[in-house]
């Protein structure tokens, strides 16, 4: 399927299995890959780093991990078919290891979160092989050092748990280094998993309402991105939805 342009974001049409069956195609090709999701602060973001936006541009695989963004893709005229959560999607992926028998790394957080996510895959899923695990404390420095490990590990997935844009600029960094055929950054995906921080309940992710849910578990920190980001993604979709009705009404009176 041909990707989508959304406000100057490019995003694959894929609904979740769809994702996932790519996913196995890149495993068995064994070229490295990245993966990223895009929401409402990360396109807001783009619109001022053009460095992040090249590097998303070069994504192999780019989903939807919003509703804003689905709904915006329909009154644009331009529909995607669902979103593809990324901490969803993370899950689904652990869940195609254990079955499959490919092999995880899981890189970021604090030690005890990286180590608690390993601890309770490795209990829900007996049969996973876990390729190993590191935290996200450490320098600029000791990053090549890191990206070998991970190359020297054989993982068939690697899981990033950096904030944006760190984990796209780090993957599109080491991404020939690793030689890892599918990787993919998870956020706060790790403090999920761990207990640290939890989801929001179904009726606000089927509301689109996460990013309240998120403000109200960590107000000084989430409070300020969403009060910069929202705004301005706003009035990004106004604009676009008036220059396409105008460019239809122009058509019309041709």
């Amino acid at each position: 399927m041909s990707r989508i342009q959304l406000l100057g974001c490019p995003i694959d049409p894929l609904n979740m299995d769809q994702t996932i069956d790519r996913i196995e195609q890149y495993i068995k090709e064994k070229k490295p890959r990245q993966h990223v999701v895009v929401n409402v602060a990360k396109i807001v973001q783009m619109k001022n780093n053009p460095k992040l936006r090249k590097i998303i541009a070069s994504c192999d695989l780019i989903n939807a991990d919003g509703l804003p963004i689905v709904w915006t893709s329909k009154l644009l005229g331009n529909p995607l078919p669902s979103r593809v959560a990324g901490v969803d999607l993370f899950q689904s992926l652990i869940n195609l290891c254990a079955a499959k028998n490919y092999r995880p790394f899981f890189l970021g957080a604090r030690e005890w979160v990286v180590k608690k996510v390993v601890e309770e895959f490795e209990d829900k899923y007996p049969t996973l092989d876990v390729a190993g695990y590191q935290n996200g404390y450490f320098v600029k420095e000791e990053e090549s050092k890191i990206a070998e490990m991970i190359r020297c590990s054989k993982t068939d997935m690697l899981f990033v748990g950096f904030s944006s844009p760190m984990k796209e600029n780090f993957l599109n960094r080491w991404i020939h280094t690793m030689q890892v055929p599918f990787s993919m950054g998870v956020g706060g995906s790790f403090d999920i998993i761990a207990g640290r921080t939890k989801r929001a309940p179904v009726w606000m992710q089927q509301s689109g309402l996460e990013w309240f849910y998120r403000i109200l578990q960590e107000p000084r920190r989430m409070w300020k991105r969403y009060a910069k980001t929202n705004p301005v993604f706003v009035w990004m979709v106004f604009k676009e939805y008036l220059k396409l009705r105008k460019d239809r009404l122009t058509a019309d009176t041709r």
